[in-house]
């Protein structure tokens, strides 16, 4: 009988798991769809929303504004690391959804600069700070929701489909622009054709709402609260013993996610601007070559995190550092021939050799922190990392290119953000046997 109970309890156990995974995965998925499509679509959105003038500068300003919709990504840690903690993850997630989706929606039916002006680019702007206020709480949030529901052996398996689910959203917007762009005149890809990845947001939003719905917060968060309760103890603000208690361990985590920020941007969305721009292939070729490498990721991904569950978090955040201060400037080099079957060569090594750092990062972020800071030390370690590195990857590329007139300049920013890294990772520990409640 405690046989029949005990397998009962380990299917029921096993299917909220299986909802934790998938509704975790298009919460990031809808999120990263519309990252993607801002990118892919980059020199289109130029158009649409910046007067003429220099291409360079027209592209410069479309990524000003990618960029500057991570300044509200601090901003958003705090407030969702807060809520995360206190209120409980659940709470943040769907919340944070709720705004992404429907700021992301509304970018769609922003009118053009021909129709209103001014306007146009400073609705984008108000939107893309929205969303970067709502996005600095998904990705935390997702990671650690699968993380404390993991089995520790798992763990790294499991909070790699974070990860994964941000690639199969950037995929999802690199074909979606590739359709387009094949399909669709240029007219019609400037009036309307660029909108659809952004109005496709809505319904996905709302599918996740639902199945978050269904699901409880983990027993490691609803201990801890309860723990609290009994003791009648009052609870610390969670930001605040970041940086007093857990200031050190937010230091390395910051460091360690800065190259993921960079290797993120630069492998994933501007590499295939930067073939369009400095090498001169022409777009559609450009996003074949990135969904192809997409695809490749994605298989890594998942491989990476599994391998982390048996060699530790450190060795293979490590390995990624060295990976990129030794192959960054060969790449970039080959990537300036102009061979096409060079360039896919080229992005699947170099997302390889980020998948090692991505498809770790999650988990060792999830298991650094304490359940009473976890959401609070990921959010706020992660995004302003992805603030101060992630989000200028592609300003900062193109005007280091415009300015030095040197097209390798981007492999030697990215080298020195790894060494950075590198550093950072020597001073953290292991965690990956780590309980979690």
């Amino acid at each position: 009988m405690d046989t029949t109970n005990q397998s009962s309890e380990q299917e029921e156990q096993d299917l909220v798991v299986k909802k934790v995974l998938v509704s975790s995965f298009f919460a990031n998925f809808a999120e990263w769809m519309d990252y993607g499509s801002y990118a892919y679509l980059a020199t289109i959105i130029a158009i649409v929303f910046f007067p003429d003038g220099d291409p360079a500068v027209k592209l410069m300003s479309t990524y000003a504004v990618f960029a500057l919709s991570f300044v509200a990504r601090p901003i958003g840690a705090f407030f969702w690391g807060e809520m995360g903690d206190r209120k409980g993850r659940k709470w943040s997630l769907s919340v944070s959804v709720l705004l992404m989706t429907g700021a992301t929606a509304c970018i769609g039916l922003v009118p053009s600069y021909e129709a209103i002006g001014i306007t146009a680019p400073i609705l984008l702007l108000i939107f893309r700070l929205i969303q970067g206020f709502s996005a600095a709480g998904e990705y935390a949030g997702a990671a650690i929701f699968i993380a404390e529901y993991a089995p520790k052996e798992k763990r790294g398996l499991y909070t790699s489909i974070v990860p994964a689910s941000t690639a199969c959203g950037l995929l999802v917007g690199s074909f979606l622009a590739t359709i387009l762009s094949l399909t669709l005149t240029e007219d019609a890809l400037q009036s309307w054709g660029w909108r659809i990845p952004f109005l496709l947001a809505l319904p996905i939003g709302v599918v996740v709402l639902r199945m978050w719905s269904t699901l409880n917060d983990s027993e490691a968060y609803l201990e801890m609260v309860e723990k609290l309760e009994g003791k009648n103890a009052a609870r610390q603000s969670p930001v605040r013993l970041i940086f007093t208690k857990y200031f050190r361990i937010t230091l390395i985590s910051f460091g360690v996610s800065s190259l993921n920020a960079v290797g993120f941007y630069m492998v994933l969305t501007y590499l295939p601007v930067y073939a369009e721009t400095v090498v001169e292939l022409d777009k559609a070729t450009a996003d074949i070559i990135t969904s192809i490498t997409l695809l490749v990721y994605i298989s890594f991904i998942f491989l990476s995190g599994k391998i982390s569950d048996y060699f530790g978090r450190k060795k293979m955040l490590i390995s990624a550092s060295i990976g990129f201060i030794i192959f960054s400037l060969p790449c970039y080099i080959l990537l300036g021939t102009g061979s096409v079957i060079l360039m896919l060569v080229i992005e699947i090594l170099m997302a390889f050799i980020l998948t090692i750092n991505d498809g770790t990062l999650a988990s060792f972020l999830s298991e650094t922190f304490p359940t009473e800071v976890r959401y609070s030390g990921f959010a706020i370690s992660f995004n302003l990392a992805n603030t101060v590195f992630g989000g200028t990857v592609g300003f900062i590329s193109t005007w280091l290119v415009t300015q030095t007139g040197n097209s390798l300049a981007p492999a030697y920013y990215l080298m020195g953000v790894s060494a950075f890294a590198f550093i950072c990772m020597i001073f953290a520990k292991e965690h990956k046997d780590k309980e979690l409640a």
